[in-house]
């Protein structure tokens, strides 16, 4: 079975602060990780390689420090990485992030399943999986949380809904996206990662060219929406402590409830 997991390389945001003059996130002296849901999806391809043979194909857009999300991902056990780079697809919104990641998927050629995470912990959009499935016009499956054995040219998924689980069934090739509670990720092997760190491993560079897109197609020129401003909201917690017996305390609390609209 042939995978192919697209990964996101994210700031870690416990400890991601906002400019106050700039509205934009500060990450200089940020620990970079891979996004925490991509590490999921690479955990249930891994897996699937383990069990059913193939190949795993990692592929991630970003600037070249992504190499590190890579070499770890090949460390866990993917055969091969993709990195996206070019300052053409700098600025881009999840439209064009989805179309240079399908260009890249087009390009690989040979899949049977996609997976990703459900979203990236700096955006929280989930937009990008289902725009890369529109985008290549396959069937696709969001918020698994099971994967049951693929039988022939299907893979029957379990997707976890607000009120309850749905069992699906999607024709191959596939896109899903993932969430946390399908797995635990293996940590990297360190021979892998030594061989990583010694040029060994299979990374590939790719640029706009190499994908066959067009400048007014990717990036921020590509880009159907834009972020005119970001900032971290102002506000007052106001608290009130209610005293009295416990008829009264209740009475009070259900009157301001009412006058604030609550109940």
């Amino acid at each position: 079975m042939d995978i192919i997991v697209l990964i996101k390389q994210v700031p870690d945001t416990t400890e991601v602060k906002l400019d106050p003059r700039t509205g934009n996130l500060i990450r200089e002296g940020i620990e970079s990780i891979i996004n925490p849901d991509d590490r999921n999806a690479l955990e249930a391809a891994i897996g699937l390689k383990d069990d059913f043979g193939g190949k795993v194909i990692v592929i991630s857009m970003g600037p070249p420090q992504a190499i590190d999300a890579i070499s770890e991902a090949i460390a866990m056990g993917a055969d091969e990485g993709i990195i996206l780079s070019d300052m053409a697809f700098a600025g881009a919104d999840t439209w064009a992030t989805s179309f240079t990641l399908g260009k890249a998927v087009e390009k690989v050629g040979k899949y049977d399943l996609i997976i990703c995470g459900r979203q990236a912990i700096d955006g929280d959009t989930a937009q990008i999986g289902p725009q890369v499935a529109e985008y290549l016009q396959i069937s696709q499956a969001t918020y698994v949380s099971e994967i049951e054995r693929p039988k022939k040219r299907t893979v029957v998924v379990k997707r976890r809904l607000e009120d309850g689980i749905e069992r699906v069934q999607c024709s191959l090739p596939a896109l899903i996206t993932v969430i946390g509670e399908l797995n635990t990720p293996r940590h990297p092997n360190i021979g892998r990662l030594i061989d990583v760190c010694k040029e060994k491993a299979p990374i590939k560079v790719w640029n706009a060219a190499d994908i066959d897109t067009q400048v007014s197609e990717i990036g921020l020129e590509g880009s159907l929406t834009n972020v005119n401003k970001t900032f971290a909201p102002k506000f007052k917690r106001q608290g009130e402590m209610l005293e009295g017996d416990t008829k009264e305390v209740v009475s009070s609390l259900i009157g301001k409830l009412k006058e604030n609209k609550l109940i």
